[in-house]
């Protein structure tokens, strides 16, 4: 039964043409991370469409607009991008958003879920829109982003803090112009392997996994990433090899697709299947979206895939042993020790 596999393939294909249709093929693109001085708006959630019509709507106005979350892949789309409004990105994953939103004297809008209930630092000051809903909580109709752009001014604005940066906006086409440098270093053994780590992250302690994993990974592999499990290494700087970055940020969940695309691609490049390619899928799943993509993946032949940080609670002991027996799932262990076996130590 891997039929919501399948059609979830069509609804990532869907979205992912919808993207670059309206905000053009991603690039790759430096995001500043922290405050700069003046009245501010925080968009979190995933709407690329809402983030455009706020930043339509708040140009010629020194309200400066951040992405929190999954909304970083934003800065990558050229047509996002060209906003000046569009400032740089606050906090990380979904789960950091009370600290950041009590922390930021800015007005919020969440655009889809993974809102939580606010606290009272900043309940007055956040808006929802769309499937996202909160008590007692303003909602923006229409794309109307009057009030929000009313309340960050009305709000005086934040101080500036030291900037850092991360990069985000990698798509197959940038990947992919990289395919001949790609086939001659992995033939050489200067690439021996690649790795899509990524999904949802959760606030487990088991969650940091993730990072020990990517920074215990030998100089001589790729790490794809998407999805805000992104948030648990995607400061770290792990350089480049002849020109190919080693950390490759593909975007949102939903951008899985892009990685299958880049899978496929490679596929071709090399004339192997995908379980032959060197390609290890090391997931973090939170909810039902990261199921649907486990789902996809397993709809498109891929086995040997790793998976945690804990066991989703719908996967029964039968349900495990099956996808353990049929798809040699395994749940995640020790980063070192599951390194050593993935390079065949």
């Amino acid at each position: 039964g891997l039929e919501a596999g399948e059609a979830n393939v069509k609804v990532m294909k869907m979205l992912k043409q919808a993207h670059i249709d309206h905000y053009g093929e991603p690039e790759p693109a430096e995001v500043k991370v922290g405050a700069q001085e003046g009245p501010a708006i925080i968009v979190t959630g995933h709407d690329l469409k809402a983030l455009d019509e706020l930043l339509k709507q708040t140009e010629g106005t020194d309200v400066k607009v951040y992405t929190h979350s999954e909304m970083l892949p934003a800065h990558g789309y050229p047509e996002l991008r060209k906003y000046e409004n569009l400032a740089g990105q606050l906090g990380g994953a979904w789960f950091d958003q009370k600290d950041i939103f009590s922390k930021y004297n800015a007005a919020i809008v969440a655009t889809s879920n993974c809102v939580l209930l606010p606290k009272d630092e900043y309940a007055d000051r956040i808006f929802t829109m769309d499937v996202a809903k909160l008590p007692d909580t303003p909602v923006v109709e229409n794309y109307d982003f009057k009030p929000v752009i009313d309340k960050a001014i009305e709000l005086g604005g934040l101080d500036a803090e030291e900037l850092t940066t991360i990069t985000t906006g990698f798509g197959a086409s940038t990947v992919l112009s990289l395919a001949d440098k790609i086939k001659e270093l992995v033939e050489a053994g200067k690439i021996k392997r690649f790795f899509l780590v990524g999904g949802c992250d959760g606030p487990f302690p088991k969650s940091n996994y993730y990072r020990e994993f990517v920074q215990n990974l030998p100089e001589d592999v790729v790490v794809l990433t998407l999805a805000c499990g992104k948030f648990k290494f995607n400061d770290l700087d792990l350089g480049d090899i002849e020109g190919v970055p080693r950390l490759i940020d593909l975007g949102q969940c939903n951008d899985a697709i892009v990685a299958v695309d880049i899978a496929l691609a490679l596929c071709d490049l090399f004339g192997v299947g995908l379980n032959e390619l060197p390609l290890t899928i090391v997931l973090s799943w939170m909810e039902q979206k990261a199921a649907a993509i486990l789902w996809s993946l397993l709809y498109l032949g891929k086995t040997d895939m790793l998976i945690g940080p804990v066991l989703p609670a719908w996967a029964n002991e039968d349900i495990l042993n099956y996808l353990v027996n049929t798809y040699n799932l395994t749940p995640i262990g020790d980063p070192i020790e599951d390194i050593k076996k993935i390079m065949g130590e």
